[in-house]
């Protein structure tokens, strides 16, 4: 444990500020977090562990520090490419705006209340030192695990969870499935999983969150499931109220609208056409890391992906809330992108 802390501590050991959550304290469904000096962290982890994993502090984890991002240069590990398809951070790291790769670090005991990953996306995590246990949910498990008013459980655990007053569908739920994971160790968490989390010994681990083609329907349905779950909320004032101030709400829930979703996959688009268009057989003039990434999965890989694209472009452009979309949300024509695509698809397939 003392060579973990030394071992994290040698690379950052500064006042660089991370996302600490106290795991010993709750609020809403989730832990509080704190910005923290990235030494003070290391310092409290040591006398945490000196005195038995415990501290008036309570037990404290570095979650969703965005170290990649704040350390470019440092080039400190390399996404397997099993996982290089990766549509999210390749749009956020376009737009210069943020990313979904994390670090955690955390002692023994430390954990992640139940919950499903951002837009619905698949995740890795691998384990750089100590272990993990994960409770894993298949989706649809979820809807057996929310409490009288709605409210997805906090802690699937709890003792709470047998009240059949305040969980009534609790007992219908499948037991999960249990995951020890090792150092060294990488696990793939498909979308709409459901799944809990802990520190089983003093952790550091890389997470990322990550989208492509083979998931990005899934991430389209949920978004309009959002939207329409704002708009029965907020059905009372539905005759004060437009498409617009549903989408506004949305986007404060979830991270995202349907603008920022259109901008997101012309995006991927615009990269595979472009690479398309300059890298189509040697590497070499590949100009940046995208590129080399794009040919590494090969030009039937970029046509694939711009199938999706289009086949999620035509849903959107039927979908009566997006007709209503004010047109200045979107800094292109989606008929016209389409129609691009399609032209780029038939030069390749």
């Amino acid at each position: 444990s003392s060579g973990i802390t030394n071992y994290a501590s040698f690379y950052y050991a500064d006042e660089t500020p991370v996302p600490v959550a106290n795991c010993s304290a709750k609020e809403y469904n989730s832990n509080p977090k704190q910005i923290m000096p990235f030494k003070e962290f290391i310092q409290y982890w040591r006398e945490y562990i000196q005195n038995g994993h415990s501290s008036p502090k309570g037990c404290l984890y570095v979650k969703d520090w965005h170290m990649q991002r704040n350390f470019p240069k440092h080039n400190t590990y390399k996404t397997p490419i099993y996982f290089s398809s990766d549509w999210l951070n390749e749009y956020w790291d376009t737009i210069e705006v943020d990313d979904y790769r994390f670090v955690y670090m955390g002692p023994k005991g430390s954990w992640t209340p139940f919950h499903a990953d951002v837009f619905r996306s698949y995740s890795w995590s691998a384990n750089i030192c100590g272990r993990k246990k994960w409770l894993l949910y298949p989706p649809g498990q979820e809807e057996f695990l929310r409490d009288c008013h709605g409210n997805l459980a906090y802690d699937v655990t709890a003792p709470v969870l047998q009240d059949k007053g305040l969980y009534p569908q609790f007992e219908e739920a499948c037991q999960p499935l249990e995951i020890i994971q090792e150092a060294g160790e990488i696990i793939f968490v498909p979308s709409g999983w459901h799944h809990q989390v802990y520190n089983l010994e003093d952790t550091i681990s890389i997470n990322h969150n990550w989208l492509n083609g083979c998931n990005l329907d899934i991430m389209w349905q949920f978004l309009q499931e959002e939207l329409s779950s704002v708009q029965r909320e907020i059905e009372e004032w539905h005759d004060t109220m437009d498409t617009c101030i549903s989408i506004v709400i949305m986007k404060s829930c979830t991270g995202i609208d349907y603008g920022a979703f259109a901008s997101f996959l012309k995006t991927v688009a615009s990269n595979r056409m472009s690479f398309l268009n300059s890298c189509p057989r040697n590497a070499d003039n590949c100009q940046d890391l995208l590129d080399k990434s794009l040919f590494a999965l090969g030009p039937q890989h970029a046509a694939f992906d711009l199938q999706r694209v289009l086949h999620i472009f035509e849903s959107m452009l039927s979908n009566e809330d997006f007709k209503r979309l004010d047109p200045s949300a979107l800094s292109f024509k989606p008929e016209e992108l389409l129609q691009e695509i399609r032209e780029a698809v038939r030069t390749i397939v």
